[in-house]
């Protein structure tokens, strides 16, 4: 019995990534890479066009974030099985992933171990959970009471606290996610009135006490 074919499609804009995934599920017979994508449209666009089972989608691309494609793909082609790709740890965007319709999240680091055995999890219609994210599922379960302040925001408030923290002005923001200043703004203030912080300074003490970015 011939075993089928799982197409894949892979959306990272950068080239050496995409060889480097390309060149570890070329070592399988059952998985077959049958389109690239460098930017969030590119994404949208094929996941239409194509006849992949799987995504393989990365968390930061440069036209959009990549959270919110995941949505926009999920409404469009609910059927097609996307596995989120990060540098980011776990803890901080894996379970926003799953909530948004991700089947799963694999970090770029963990890849080369983790990334055969979770496409062939999640064509199976399972989620792939690495013990980094189960862990993170697990700490949460009955400690709604103490949620940490920064899993109050939505993910475009998220987003604003961790590009803030970053160093990058609000102008910059705007100028990055293709937005006005002003709505910008606006998501500062929300988050900054959630998180009952007063400035900048606050919140980039925060993001760096709680890991949400990397300390110079």
């Amino acid at each position: 019995m011939t075993t089928p074919i799982i197409q894949v499609l892979i959306a990272d804009d950068h080239s050496i990534l995409r060889e480097g995934l390309k060149q570890i599920l070329s070592e399988t017979e059952d998985i077959l890479v049958v389109a690239e994508a460098q930017t969030a449209a590119e994404a949208i666009s094929l996941a239409r066009t194509t006849n992949a089972n799987i995504m393989l989608l990365d968390i930061s691309l440069p036209d959009r974030n990549g959270i919110e494609a995941l949505k926009i793909i999920k409404k469009d082609n609910p059927q097609l099985a996307v596995l989120m790709l990060s540098m980011h740890k776990e803890d901080q965007y894996a379970i926003r992933s799953l909530k948004a319709g991700a089947s799963g999240y694999v970090s770029k680091q963990s890849a080369s171990s983790e990334l055969v055995l979770a496409i062939r999890t999640v064509a199976k219609g399972k989620k792939y959970l690495s013990a980094g994210v189960a862990e993170a599922l697990a700490n949460q379960i009955g400690v709604d009471t103490e949620k940490a302040l920064h899993e109050t925001l939505s993910d475009r408030e998220f987003q604003t606290l961790s590009m803030i923290a970053s160093g990058l002005s609000v102008g910059d923001i705007a100028l990055k996610l293709c937005l006005s200043v002003k709505t910008v703004s606006v998501y500062r203030a929300r988050l900054l009135e959630k998180m009952q912080l007063r400035n900048n300074a606050e919140l980039t003490h925060y993001a760096i006490k709680n890991h949400l970015v990397e300390e110079e």
